[in-house]
């Protein structure tokens, strides 16, 4: 009765996206690894034979999730995370490292991304623990609690290192928000961010005068406030140090393939043979699509092998030029027609614990949606973050696919009201 009800109550809706992102992620990876001799779309000596398998494989993986009981989600969240951070820790004894960072265990011809599978643990337990009736998020303490459940697996993955999955935990922050976070975290991190891009454009003596008139001017004119000069002082000299300690960050703190990317990105004149290539090759491939595209196993970048790593984070190259902007825009109406699907879902949730968790899923699918494509227009960084369920990679579609389906299933777990 229970698993009639499951599917009774679930909102097909967000599957049929699901599917229809999988089914077209799996073209494009196709598209992107073909030989010039396919054997078949089942062969795993290619990539696109191999996720063909994970996306098999991962129908059993939903079944199971929508099949068991929904309550085993918030019961045993505190084991899954710990067994989440353990996982992260055992990659410093037997992870294989791969181009730099050590983040994956190897079996036989597969390997696992355990960061990928932390993703869900972290989000379970963040949610078990903000949902607590004694977590009150205004409360510094409560803070401290909510920020360390999101920081451990950051400590870990940084020090694997790998930058870009590490941001991506970083931004559950942005879920706390929706809970009562104060929002001076927000504007924290955010005026950081704008000030150590800005202090590697211009001049940090420009920005600290800009800083200190645009204190002034508050201090003179914003009366609705109690305002405390010692304060205004004290705030002026931090964003001043911060300011002038960018360039020694930079210099002497970031690897040498992080700076390359802001670099990129900041617009310095960058070696296209080097560390610019992959942006430049990507732009083109995407520019050359025009509006309706080179047609499907059509694209002479893709098929020259051009882009590098094209059916893993860069595989949107291959949408933008086999099939166009008419092509991209669908496939991004897609992920914007499910982001905005999980928002109605989990807005409507009866617990506190299936609403939290689903915006920590919401959250991590837009996270990786919006980097992956702006790092492919120049936009952001290039920092190796996948296309959710798009991208080559058994760890991140099966990580994806139990993250969307614990949250149907919690979903599916009431009475819906319509």
């Amino acid at each position: 009765m229970k698993n009639q009800s499951t599917i009774a109550n679930l909102d097909w809706f967000s599957v049929l996206l699901y599917a229809m992102l999988v089914v077209m992620g799996w073209m494009n990876i196709y598209s992107s690894s073909l030989p010039l001799e396919p054997n078949g779309i089942f062969d795993l000596s290619q990539t696109y034979g191999k996720q063909l398998l994970f996306i098999i494989l991962a129908i059993p993986l939903i079944i199971i999730l929508l099949s068991v009981d929904a309550k085993i989600f918030e019961k045993y969240s505190s084991i899954y995370y710990v067994l989440g951070i353990l996982s992260l820790a055992g990659l410093f004894v037997l992870g294989k490292t791969i181009k730099g960072q050590t983040n994956w265990y190897q079996f036989g011809g597969f390997s696992v991304q355990p960061s990928e599978f932390v993703k869900t643990t972290t989000a379970l337990f963040l949610a078990k623990i903000v949902s607590d009736s004694q977590i009150n998020l205004e409360n510094f303490k409560s803070q401290l609690i909510a920020l360390g459940i999101i920081a451990i697996p950051i400590l870990f993955i940084m020090m694997q290192p790998d930058a870009g999955s590490a941001m991506i935990f970083l931004s559950l922050v942005l879920v706390l928000f929706r809970e009562g976070l104060p929002s001076w975290y927000l504007w924290t991190g955010l005026i950081s961010i704008i000030l150590f891009i800005s202090s590697l454009v211009v001049q940090p003596y420009f920005i600290a005068l800009i800083a200190f008139l645009i204190m002034v001017v508050h201090f003179i004119f914003n009366k609705s406030i109690k305002r405390n000069p010692i304060i205004y002082t004290l705030l002026f000299f931090v964003i001043t140090g911060f300011t002038f300690s960018v360039d020694y960050v930079y210099e002497n703190v970031l690897e040498p393939h992080q700076k390359d990317r802001i670099a990129v990105l900041i617009g310095e004149d960058v070696d296209l043979k080097n560390e610019g290539y992959n942006l430049n090759q990507s732009m083109i491939a995407i520019g050359s699509g025009e509006w309706y595209g080179k047609g499907y196993l059509q694209g002479t970048q893709t098929k020259g092998g051009f882009v590098p790593e094209q059916h893993t984070d860069y595989i949107f190259t291959t949408v933008g030029e086999e099939w166009g902007f008419i092509g991209a825009t669908t496939v991004i109406i897609t992920f914007v027609m499910l982001f905005m699907r999980l928002l109605y879902l989990a807005e409507r949730q009866k617990t506190q614990f299936s609403r939290i968790y689903g915006y920590c899923l919401v959250t991590f699918l837009f996270i990786h949606f919006f980097v992956n494509i702006a790092m492919l227009i120049k936009l952001f960084p290039t920092i190796g973050v996948p296309l959710p369920f798009f991208s080559y990679g058994g760890s991140s579609l099966w990580a994806f696919t139990i993250l969307l389906f614990i949250f149907l299933k919690l979903d599916a777990n009431k009475v819906n009201e319509w």
